[in-house]
């Protein structure tokens, strides 16, 4: 299964990857900026849209559709 960032590159473990909006965390004031660099991503196995990842030390999963590889 192939997990695509949303200009259709795919996507593997420990790439880096940037969110094309600003993207507000639920249940958190966090908010992760457009462009912001976010690296070592991991690929959720059974799942292609979502990927999990660490931000300012915290672990979330994205959705790839507001992702762009770096």
């Amino acid at each position: 299964m192939d997990v695509k960032d949303s200009s259709g590159n795919i996507l593997c473990d420990g790439d880096a990857v940037k969110p094309n909006k600003d993207l507000k965390v639920k249940g958190s004031s966090m908010v992760i900026k457009r462009g912001t660099v976010i690296k070592k991503i991991k690929i959720i196995e059974d799942n292609e849209k979502e990927i999990e990842c660490r931000v300012d030390g915290v672990e979330l999963k994205l959705e790839v559709r507001w992702l762009q590889k770096v």
